[in-house]
C-alpha cells in the first residue's frame, strides 16, 4: 500500500467588478500559475503584476508559495485586482498573524465599486441624448 502524502493547500476566493478569481496556495517556490499559464504571460503588463503581488510583498512570503489560480469575468484590471483580494485571504487562512496587516493596508475589503447600468431613455448609464430646444 502506497502511503499518499497530504498536501497542506490554502483556498481564497477574490472579487472585483465583474472577475472572480480562485485561488489555491501550496508551500512552494513561489511558482505563479494563472489560468494554467505563467504570471508573465497571463498579465504581459508590469503594473498588474505588481499589483498582484502587493499581498506577497507586505507578508514577505513571496518564495514560500506556489500559487495556482482560475480567474474569470472581467477584463485585464479588475481579474488582477481579483486577483490580489483572493491571495490575501489565502494568506490569512494560511497564517491568522497576516490578517492585522493586510487588513491595514486595505486588501481584505472586496472593492464594491460596479459599472453603472444603462437606462432607458437615456444614451448610458448617465448621458442623456441630445437636446434641442428648436
Amino acid at each position: 500500500m502506497v502511503k499518499k502524502k497530504k498536501i497542506t493547500q490554502y483556498q481564497g476566493t477574490g472579487r472585483r467588478k465583474d472577475a472572480t478569481a480562485r485561488v489555491r496556495l501550496i508551500p512552494g517556490k513561489g511558482q505563479i500559475l494563472v489560468n494554467r499559464k505563467p504570471l508573465q504571460e497571463y498579465f504581459p503588463q508590469e503594473i498588474q503584476r505588481i499589483i498582484i503581488k502587493q499581498p506577497l510583498e507586505i507578508t514577505k512570503t513571496g518564495d514560500k508559495f506556489d500559487i495556482f489560480v482560475r480567474v474569470n469575468g472581467g477584463g485585464n484590471s479588475g481579474q488582477s485586482e481579483a486577483l490580489r483580494h483572493g491571495i490575501s485571504r489565502a494568506l490569512v487562512q494560511a497564517d491568522e498573524s497576516f490578517g492585522p496587516i493586510l487588513k491595514k493596508a486595505g486588501l481584505l475589503t472586496r472593492d464594491p465599486r460596479m459599472k453603472e447600468r444603462k437606462k432607458y431613455g437615456q444614451k448610458g448609464a448617465r448621458k442623456r441624448f441630445q437636446w434641442t430646444k428648436r
